[in-house]
């Protein structure tokens, strides 16, 4: 199978800078294919081009990890998420059939080994090798004494694997593979060392998808087994949530620590957790497509492990953070912005800053409420106690990342962990995903439908289909609202850099009641003491001075079942607050009020709530088309085989984005042909040859002469990390296609294209919008990208190599 990235747009002297990994230059001993001819009839120009990464390599595997806030109030976004498991599942396993006219509804068989009805063709290969693993957002601390493991046995899961029924317990109980922590989908059999591949063994995988068979030699299923575990996260854990921290742990800590010990006032990560990296070298394979699927209903709070940061979470004896200087309230990014504890040279004199002790001024309990210190840190502290966004984007896209000492190591996410193994291909950045099913209104992200409005069954495409669901990433960073607003970033986001807000009042964070209407829908803000009600977030609510804290909401939903908040009960909203009102829109109306009146509310809770999840957003942001965004506060979750039904929508935005990999080479943008239907565009294949670099034009391939444009966009490839990390010491150009053989790689649908009578070889561009191809063999293709290039024979991408294509257009 192939995948493709949008890399970014240049002009041709730029796209000499392609990103790849792997030839080595002239000098080196290495071959590079050479360009014997022009890489189109176009002449390149320097205006207006397109720089494409192309990254073709085939995909078999998939390693799927599910990061599950596990803090009070999840309980009902994990029922919610375990309910959207069947199509998550059999949208990876069990692809739909797709009709060659792309006009007809798509058809779904029964099986993945079962074919497509007459005409119909599947939107990709059946994924046959899964990986399935779960773990929760709580890392204990941090070196604090908040989140005890005798509070909790979930307070310090430390991003060790989940499988279990009894959220208050380490023991995972419910069955995985070879007892790994993570379920492994394997319908074929094979994965047995020493059995026959296509027959049950006990060493096998899960074959079975919903129901139990006789595929495999347990008596349990994929989907059963998967909801158990996502129910089993629970929602016990640590209230200072680390969700990507988390994620960072287990994917990519070079030195996980064991603990953290507190030497003078500083922490001190101290030893490595043996665990972790065993499960880390059991689940994640080198070549597998990563997807991280994060669902949380809060801001991430990935205090950073080292120094005195921990006494963010520092709960004990009544401890409250120090004051900031003045400059925060009103300039935070302010040189002088600091906490008053910290050394003040080069600022002036701030009396405010001196306590009546004579030491550093602290806040009040009513200014500090322990349950609120995660948001807006430098404003309200002076000081950012979290890791900055940019560890978790190096994370997820460069080969190498600090150690505990700043020394620059191997990214374990682009290494081959487990050396004996025939696993040895090491992969592209294009093929780490991170989704985030986070805080932010549906409507905010929904694709508007023709007369303006958020719909997830007939909002608009980028091509005005009305295809539903969430925006994609370029519609996520297209204006909006006739120009209104630079982005739908501008609206969930702002920018976090400049401590600039988002445009949508919604999604900013406040304890205080905030004011304002959503853009998009014109909800407006409703006032605790006002009447009224908004399909947002309700109304603002009265949080009592002196409790432990609260924000107000992003948005909320209908419980699919009310629920009693009496006697004190935890993860519950709607508890009796002593000498404090109960305005909470979350809670059921006294008896003959309503809604959208103002004053007191019962104990019984009848909607579930959400944060702004900004930092996951800004992370999403930061990772373009490897981003993908949707809602924890679910449209409807009644019409239970609606589209817009629970999570639907979100599991379909990532199922969408993961298909342009696995389905083939979809573009998401068109390309200019000439009058012979050729583009201006240079395909270039990396790999590893092992020092048996060959460029067969037998296999539609040549060798690259070291000419200056071309020379230098090989040496670009070379001089990436992950060039090096993979060993790539060969380059070759995969030749476009011409005349009768380009035609029929244009026209010809069936999979083994010729021209007279022989196999063709090398590659062409189809895109029937401008009448170049035939519209079957771009059927599969996601609405808003009906166009690709097309490889043939063996001019497919070989395993394990990489491709670029550099474009110059009008």
């Amino acid at each position: 199978m192939t995948r493709i990235e949008r890399e970014r747009r240049r002009p041709w002297r730029g796209a000499v800078r392609l990103a790849m990994a792997g030839l080595l230059v002239a000098g080196t001993g290495s071959a590079f294919g050479c360009l014997n001819r022009p890489i189109a009839t176009n002449e390149p120009r320097t205006t207006s081009t397109i720089v494409e990464r192309l990254t073709q390599s085939s995909v078999d595997k998939i390693d799927l990890l599910l990061a599950i806030d596990n803090s009070g109030s999840m309980a009902d976004k994990q029922d919610i998420l375990s309910t959207a498991i069947p199509d998550l599942v059999q949208g990876l396993v069990n692809p739909r059939c797709i009709h060659k006219s792309g006009t007809r509804p798509p058809e779904t068989v029964s099986s993945p080994n079962e074919d497509c009805p007459t005409d119909f063709k599947r939107e990709f290969e059946p994924v046959k090798d899964i990986h399935i693993g779960i773990i929760s957002s709580s890392l204990g601390g941090h070196g604090s004494g908040a989140c005890p493991e005798m509070t909790s046995a979930s307070n310090v899961d430390m991003a060790h694997l989940l499988a279990r029924t009894d959220e208050n317990s380490h023991v995972n109980d419910i069955p995985t593979y070879l007892n790994k922590g993570f379920l492994a989908w394997d319908p074929d059999q094979k994965r047995d060392e020493n059995g026959e591949p296509g027959r049950a063994d006990p060493e096998d995988g899960e074959a079975d998808i919903e129901s139990d068979s006789n595929a495999d030699l347990n008596d349990t299923s994929l989907v059963g087994q998967l909801r158990a575990m996502v129910k089993g996260t629970g929602q016990s854990g640590c209230g200072f949530e680390a969700q990507l921290e988390s994620v960072y742990r287990f994917l990519v800590d070079p030195e996980p620590y064991e603990r953290i010990e507190i030497q003078g006032d500083a922490a001190v990560p101290i030893g490595l957790d043996g665990t972790v990296i065993q499960q880390r070298e059991a689940f994640l394979r080198p070549s597998s497509l990563l997807a991280i699927i994060m669902l949380s209903d809060e801001n991430d709070c990935s205090i950073r492990e080292e120094g005195r940061n921990y006494l963010v979470a520092e709960t004990r004896n009544g401890f409250r953070l120090w004051r900031p200087r003045s400059e925060c309230a009103t300039d935070p990014g302010n040189k002088c912005c600091r906490s008053c504890s910290q050394n003040q040279d080069g600022c002036p004199v701030d009396e405010a800053c001196t306590g009546s002790d004579g030491f550093p001024a602290r806040l009040s309990a009513a200014e500090d409420p322990v349950n609120s210190r995660c948001w807006d840190q430098k404003r309200r502290f002076g000081f950012d106690f979290l890791y900055p966004i940019e560890r978790y984007r190096r994370a997820f896209t460069e080969a190498q990342i600090p150690n505990r000492q700043g020394d620059l190591v191997p990214n374990p996410i682009f290494s081959d962990l487990v050396t004996d193994d025939e696993d040895s291909i090491i992969r592209d950045p294009g093929l780490v995903f991170f989704a985030g099913i986070v805080g932010v209104p549906w409507q905010d992200i929904a694709r508007l439908n023709a007369a303006g409005e958020p719909d997830l069954l007939q909002g608009l495409n980028e091509d005005g289909e009305p295809v539903g669901g969430f925006k994609n990433a370029t519609e996520l960073g297209s204006p909006l609202l006739d120009n209104a607003f630079s982005s739908t970033w501008e609206l969930i986001l702002g920018d976090p850099a400049k401590y600039q807000a988002p445009k949508d009042p919604f999604m900013v964070e406040s304890t205080a009641p905030r004011s304002g209407s959503n853009p998009i829908t014109g909800d407006t803000i409703i006032q605790p003491d006002q009447t009224g009600w908004n399909t947002i977030n309700g109304r603002e609510y009265t949080i009592p001075q002196g409790s432990t804290g609260d924000l107000q909401y992003a948005c909320i939903f209908d419980l699919p079942q009310s629920k009693s908040c009496e006697g004190n009960a935890q993860s519950c909203d709607c508890r009796e607050l002593q000498g404090a009102p109960n305005d909470n829109p979350l809670c059921r109306p006294e008896a003959g009020s309503s809604q959208e009146a103002p004053g007191a509310r019962t104990t019984t809770q009848i909607k579930a709530k959400a944060y702004p999840g900004l930092r996951e957003l800004q992370l999403i942001r930061e990772l373009g088309p490897q981003g993908i965004v949707g809602s924890v506060c679910p449209a409807q979750l009644e019409r239970t085989n609606d589209a817009d039904y629970g999570y639907r929508p979100a599991i379909g935005a990532i199922i969408d984005r993961l298909k342009t990999v696995l389905g083939g080479q979809c573009l998401p943008r068109t390309l200019t042909p000439d009058d012979q239907k050729q583009v201006s565009c240079l395909i270039l294949e990396a790999r590893n040859s092992q020092g048996q670099c060959g460029c067969d034009p037998a296999t539609g391939r040549a060798a690259v002469p070291p000419d200056a444009t071309r020379f230098a966009a090989v040496e670009e490839v070379l001089a990436l990390d992950i060039a090096k990390v993979s060993g790539w010491d060969c380059v070759c150009e995969i030749q476009q296609l011409k005349e009768g053989a380009a035609e029929a790689c244009r026209t010809n649908v069936n999979d083994n294209v010729e021209a007279d009578g022989q196999p063709v070889h090398g590659w062409c561009y189809v895109d029937p919008s401008i009448k170049v191809g035939d519209p079957a063999i771009v059927a599969d293709c996601p609405s808003t990208e009906r166009r690709k290039i097309r490889f043939t024979g063996k001019g497919e991408a070989q395993q394990g190599s990489t491709l670029f294509i550099t474009c110059s257009g009008e």
